[in-house]
């Protein structure tokens, strides 16, 4: 009898996957914020030679927040979904906050379930089930990693 507790959570795992499955699939095929900032002030392209995912990724930076993010790029459900994600999560956002927001993926990724559970992480939180799988914890840390090297180049040029 013990066991029908531990049923019933298997049967909402399944849901809630396949609800996550779907909204990955869903930034996969409508990506948000596709296209190039124009006039950017940070431009970074970043490639994973293990699977061929690429993004390349452009901030406009106003008054210490992000006025505008874009990214082009091509690869598999994971990355492209994610780069997706993070782009509707930066939207407006400072600086610092974009930061933390890069680090807290990266944590999530590394299979934090703090960082999981993290309301603040938004649709993000549909790729925490990544981090069950080293070889596609780098398709979905693509973009942060293009995140985080634009954040490098925007500290040092200010």
């Amino acid at each position: 009898m013990a066991d029908s507790g531990s049923d019933s959570g298997d049967y909402a795992e399944p849901k809630l996957n396949s609800l996550y499955q779907h909204l990955i699939l869903e930034h996969y095929k409508s990506p948000r914020n596709r296209g190039e900032v124009e006039d950017p002030t940070v431009e970074i392209h970043m490639q994973n030679p293990t699977c061929g995912d690429e993004i390349k990724l452009t901030l406009k930076v106003e008054n210490g927040r992000i006025a505008e993010v874009k990214h082009t790029g091509q690869g598999c459900s994971i990355s492209q979904a994610a780069v997706s994600m993070m782009s509707q999560l930066l939207a407006d956002r400072p600086l610092d906050d974009a930061g933390r927001i890069a680090e807290r993926f990266t944590e999530m990724m590394h299979g934090d379930e703090e960082a999981r559970k993290d309301r603040s992480m938004g649709d993000l939180r549909a790729l925490a089930g990544v981090s069950r799988f080293p070889v596609r914890v780098k398709c979905a840390l693509l973009g942060f990693d293009a995140l985080q090297e634009a954040l490098k180049e925007i500290g040092a040029a200010t």
